[in-house]
């Protein structure tokens, strides 16, 4: 019996991998703090990108399987600790992947309108931690309850954002901000999320590189839909493709990086075509303040370039960008979840392919994946190679005997029932799912997101 604590790609993944072998029979129990599955695939991708979005299919069928069972709605940590858990299964796999945002640590960060991209994210993506339910909102005037309800409110007044990060998640974040909500309509946003878009009056998005174009971590095919906006000019300044050494090898050894290149360089040399809304990659160029008094008003940055030892530095060129909204973009960061072992320094759980550490040594009953194994990098495939290192291992020490399958699926459940938790399975999903298609199909769309948990909850009983 082993239970996966996390039911985004990384512990679906897991779960098909231990689903798949035949050598040995294996119980999986997949568990999740949210009423639905599929994390970052539901509350990551970005809603207008409908064909990963679409992975979602694919997950759904591995929990659907013989031998695998979905926990919905179920904290480990509080409603049952580590110990608990551990006590009733023969293996636990963290899969619960990185849930916070890394700092910028410069002055003006936490001023009114500076927001982390993952809640920018999980606020358009309909996550429930940042849609509170009617009666935990704030009152119209007063202080909004999230930073990410702050950005709602924000958006009404905003005609200049800055984004720092040159990643995909930061194209998502422009994008989203950049493209009408006529634009938005085909995809699954919440209702209150298109609402708050409807009102949107932004012109201008810059985003923020440290290092130059050949650094940048972007794909492609994502960069590529920048240029394809309708009515919005991609602004790239020629003196920011004016390579030095490292970049040129950088360059001539990574194809994504020239083709980005390539990209950019054709931005730069079209003419400007007098759109009504523009999008400003600004490379080699660093924040070094978010300037305001109660909430932002500009973002200070300055000139930077690699130094002799390879380390990005300040030039002292400094300039100043207007702005009303910031969303820091620079990465996820893993948090602790209590009883399981953590290193603060990277962010991770301390491990070797995927077997935990624990006070210096192995403990031979607990495994780690996904982005809390290796922190918050590659794309979603990433997860299943990452996911089949972790069940080779476990399966490895079961073989060799330090894992004895003595206990059943059914003292989880006895478990979980003294506590007084009721799970919710994928029958529950299926009625999230059909409520969800039935709202969408109500206001011509193929879906909207329930975005409050008492909305999930209510969609997710059984009224037969």
């Amino acid at each position: 019996m082993v239970a996966i604590i996390g039911a985004g790609p990384s512990g679906i993944y897991a779960a098909e991998a231990l689903s798949q072998q035949s050598d040995v029979p294996v119980a999986v129990a997949v568990l999740d703090r949210l009423p639905v599955p599929f994390g970052l695939v539901r509350y990551g991708v970005a809603p207008d990108h409908h064909s990963i979005r679409s992975i979602r299919n694919t997950l759904e069928r591995t929990l659907e399987k013989s031998g695998v069972r979905f926990y919905g709605d179920v904290n480990i940590g509080s409603d049952v600790t580590i110990e608990e858990l551990r006590g009733v299964v023969d293996a636990v796999i963290y899969a619960y992947g990185a849930g916070s945002d890394r700092r910028l640590g410069i002055e003006g960060e936490d001023l009114f309108g500076s927001i982390a991209a993952p809640e920018f994210v999980a606020w358009y993506c309909g996550h429930p931690d940042v849609h509170p339910d009617i009666d935990r909102m704030a009152p119209r005037g007063a202080v909004p309850a999230s930073k990410a309800e702050r950005a709602a409110r924000l958006i009404a007044t905003t005609q200049s954002a800055v984004v720092v990060g040159v990643g995909n998640v930061a194209l998502d974040v422009a994008r989203v901000l950049i493209k009408s909500v006529a634009e938005l309509d085909d995809t699954d946003m919440a209702d209150d999320v298109l609402d708050s878009l409807a009102d949107k009056m932004v012109t201008d998005v810059h985003i923020l590189g440290r290092r130059g174009p050949a650094y940048t971590t972007f794909t492609t095919k994502e960069l590529r839909e920048l240029g394809q906006l309708p009515d919005v000019d991609v602004i790239v300044d020629p003196a920011d493709l004016e390579f030095d050494q490292s970049s040129r090898a950088v360059i001539e050894m990574d194809k994504v990086a020239a083709r980005n290149v390539a990209v950019m360089a054709d931005w730069a040399k079209a003419p400007r075509t007098n759109a009504a809304r523009r999008i400003h990659l600004h490379f080699w160029t660093k924040p070094n303040a978010i300037l305001g008094v109660d909430q932002v008003e500009a973002v200070q940055t300055e000139r930077t370039r690699i130094n002799a030892d390879g380390y990005v530095e300040g030039t002292g060129e400094t300039g100043l960008i207007p702005a009303q909204l910031v969303v820091r973009s620079v990465g996820y960061k893993g948090v602790q979840l209590p009883g399981v072992p953590f290193d603060p320094n990277t962010g991770r759980v301390p491990h070797s392919e995927g077997r935990v550490i624990r006070d210096g040594e192995f403990s031979t009953d607990e495994y780690v994946t996904g982005w809390i194994k290796r922190g918050p990098t590659g794309v979603i495939g990433t997860n299943k190679s990452d996911a089949v290192e972790t069940v080779t291992s476990l399966l490895t020490d079961i073989h060799d005997g330090a894992i004895a399958g003595k206990h059943s699926i059914d003292e989880l459940d006895e478990l979980l029932a003294d506590r007084g938790i009721h799970p919710l399975g994928m029958p529950a999903w299926h009625r999230i799912d059909a409520a969800e298609i039935e709202l969408g199909e109500s206001h011509g769309r193929r879906r909207t997101t329930l975005a409050h948990r008492s909305e999930l909850l209510a969609a997710a009983e059984d009224h037969t």
